[in-house]
């Protein structure tokens, strides 16, 4: 009895560890790339529970959820000459498992040096301002290369975003100099438009006050009124042009 127990022992074990090492399962986002003997089975396993053949068929497991990728800074020469250090990230998922595991030997590491080359090579095709200035083009025409470079290997890159531009410190107090004139210019501009069209109502209250002489009585009269209001010690008295011209007429005459 004892050496059947034993064999019986033995057997639920074989049993136990037949069934450990056959039965998988795989969660929602992960899917179970299969060889059997070396060979691909056609179709990913999962999600679920599965059955392989010990021994026989080999498992890899690809995870379909979106994978963010931080792209190392990258030291970069603009079109204009000007050193740049940038650095980006990329989300891109697995859309084909099969590819992803028999195209590419390691697509993490393969997509990781795609994005850097391409960040450089995009980068140094534009300027300075058009990498601080247009951003969202940069990245749409960053985003098409990787995915177009990628797609072989069952990877759909979806977003790639330039993080950060550092420029060096001599070419941030150029820039700054630059605002700071670009603003300057803009006052100044900003003043003459209102110096211009000040004087053109000047010469529009200039015509009402020769059609009516009055108007420029009222106009004294209005301003001692706003001296009066301040407080202040300047006496101003107005003295209507009629009452010297003829003083000035007499002066023209004598002289002549």
């Amino acid at each position: 009895m004892s050496a059947a127990l034993v064999i019986i022992a033995i057997l639920l074990f074989l049993v136990v560890l037949f069934l450990f090492s056959a039965i998988k399962v795989a969660r929602e986002y992960e899917r179970g790339i299969v060889f059997r003997l070396g060979r691909l089975l056609p179709a990913p396993k999962g999600p679920g529970l599965f059955i392989l053949i010990p021994v026989v068929d080999r498992m890899v497991k690809v995870d379909l959820r979106t994978i963010t990728l931080t792209v190392p800074p990258q030291e970069v020469i603009t079109k204009d000459n000007v050193p740049v250090r940038v650095n980006a990230v990329a989300y891109f998922r697995i859309v084909d498992p099969k590819a992803a595991i028999v195209q590419i030997e390691n697509f993490m590491v393969a997509t990781s040096q795609i994005a850097q080359t391409t960040l450089r090579s995009v980068l140094g095709q534009h300027v300075l301002d058009e990498l601080l200035s247009e951003r969202e083009k940069i990245n749409a025409i960053l985003q098409g290369i990787i995915d177009e470079a990628t797609a072989p290997w069952g990877i759909k890159v979806s977003i790639v975003e330039v993080k950060d531009v550092e420029i060096p410190s001599g070419m941030q107090r150029a820039m700054a100099r630059q605002a700071e004139a670009e603003r300057e210019r803009r006052a100044k501009i900003i003043n003459a438009e209102g110096e211009f069209q000040a004087s053109e109502r000047l010469k529009d209250a200039a015509l009402v006050i020769e059609e009516h002489p009055i108007a420029l009585q009222l106009r004294y009269l209005q301003t001692l009124l706003e001296i009066g209001g301040a407080n202040s010690s300047t006496i101003i008295f107005p003295a209507p042009v009629d009452l010297i011209r003829p003083f000035l007429e007499k002066a023209d005459r004598a002289a002549s």
